[in-house]
């Protein structure tokens, strides 16, 4: 065990192992929601038994191969976002099939992958100014607070002022306030794995108030069907039709390598901030391992059939409840692979409530996130806003995130204004060349996506 440092970053096995398990259980959504965005209900030729098995094999494999390889608390599952993306931009939008969208993920995957074996990624992170990777870490943190409020009914959305106060007397909302509670007491009192115990708690307490079901059977066993999306992708036919390039396509391919790229910058930024890993320049330890996982993760998505798969936020839950190695995403991972066969018993725990068609609530886990979203927002202490150069584009770092439910919208922001605000006051000489050359292709990308939207409608 050695290899994993536990005395040196001031963990056991048995915090390591809980932090997994609580990962997991504020990661398991993505179980039934990726498949059910994949699938659309047939719409899009993926089964969702394929999309369920293609999800939980993808992200068990490359969490623990970021937990073996890297030794950090990073798991992996099918991006959120990118995956509404594959089906209604590329595969509804662009008229695409199923195997050529997952070919635009398989290339992006690979550009990603290239800059990251050139050396380009890592030196983008280092470019980065303290201030805004405070920003970064603090945007997150507010964003899955966010995700958390709304997860857990307080918080609904409105037509006239986006968001409104949500249903209290609806008995899942209940059930989040009394895990939201009872998560709170537990962190208090600094109780460890209190996380975990929270999401236990709720979980119970949901079965005994007949909130969420009890599970009516506890195994299933997949049939050969679930593999048919394996291998399928489509790579050249994916931006080469009938003789020429698909511009539609390419453009695509942008929008979708830009989001990669800084959302798993911002998670790694942030989650890795939480579990002191970060130096004093802010960087991770082993960065470069970190970055090739996460990439070639991307890769594998596509050719999994499960969309692109990425660094979660959600290990921020887990390094909340004590995960500072790579045993944590292990556990994560092993779970994520034999939940093929514990979907039921999952479902009741990490699967979410249907309140509406498409709609779903998940009470049992929301509480989680809002207490992993304060424990991240933390270092906002850090951060000199009497310094308006950099208060500033952190300011708009922070509120974007949530605001637009991006973490990559969040940083291009940032880094666009930290940029300008530089270059109008005469100090580009301060900034760091590849600032100035993210914020230009932050600057691209956010035409691109309008493009993009242009082509698909």
């Amino acid at each position: 065990m050695s290899y994993f440092k536990l005395g040196e970053r001031k963990t056991n096995i048995r915090t390591e192992i809980i932090a997994g398990v609580t990962t997991f259980m504020t990661m398991a959504y993505i179980i039934f929601v990726n498949p059910a965005i994949l699938s659309a209900g047939g719409a899009t030729g993926i089964t969702f038994e394929a999309a369920v098995i293609a999800t939980c094999i993808g992200a068990g494999l490359m969490s623990m191969l970021m937990g073996l390889v890297t030794n950090t608390p990073f798991a992996l599952a099918s991006g959120m976002g990118i995956n509404a993306v594959v089906v209604y931009t590329i595969i509804f939008g662009l008229g695409l099939s199923w195997q050529q969208a997952m070919g635009i993920i398989v290339i992006e995957g690979i550009i990603v992958t290239i800059f990251v074996l050139t050396g380009l990624r890592s030196m983008i992170m280092r470019a980065i100014p303290m201030g805004l990777k405070y920003a970064i870490g603090v945007g997150i943190g507010l964003f899955i607070a966010f995700i958390g409020v709304q997860q857990g009914g307080f918080v609904d959305m409105d037509p006239v002022t986006a968001v409104t106060l949500g249903d209290f007397t609806a008995s899942y909302t209940q059930l989040a306030a009394f895990g939201l509670v009872l998560t709170i007491i537990l962190i208090a009192f600094r109780i460890k794995g209190g996380i975990l115990l929270g999401i236990i708690g709720t979980a119970i307490a949901g079965m005994i108030f007949r909130v969420i079901p009890l599970p009516s059977q506890y195994l299933s066993i997949p049939g050969k069907e679930g593999f048919s999306t394996f291998f399928k992708a489509d790579v050249v036919g994916a931006v080469w039709s009938n003789g020429m390039l698909n511009v539609a396509a390419l453009v695509m391919v942008f929008a979708l390598f830009m989001t990669d790229f800084f959302d798993t910058m911002g998670t790694v930024i942030g989650v890795g901030g939480e579990a002191k890993l970060l130096d004093e320049k802010g960087s991770l330890p082993n960065l470069r391992n970190i970055l090739l996982i996460d990439s070639l993760a991307a890769v594998a998505g596509g050719l999994f059939g499960a969309s692109s798969i990425t660094t979660y936020i959600e290990s921020a839950s887990g390094v909340s409840d004590g995960g500072r190695t790579g045993i944590m995403p292990t556990v994560t991972g092993f779970l994520f692979l034999i939940s093929i066969f514990f979907a039921p018993l999952i479902a009741v725990v990490g699967g979410g409530i249907e309140i509406a068609e498409g709609v779903y609530k998940y009470p049992v886990t929301a509480s989680a996130l809002i207490i992993v979203g304060f424990l991240m927002m933390t270092v906002m202490t850090k951060i000199d806003f009497a310094d308006y150069e950099t208060g500033i584009p952190a300011f708009l770092t922070i509120i974007i995130m949530p605001f637009t439910y991006s973490i990559s919208y969040g940083i291009g922001f940032g880094f666009i204004s930290y940029t300008l605000i530089k270059i109008f006051r005469g100090k580009i000489k301060q900034l760091h060349p590849l600032m100035i050359i993210i914020s230009v292709m932050f600057a691209v990308a956010f035409v691109a996506q309008f493009l993009a939207e242009r082509f698909a409608g």
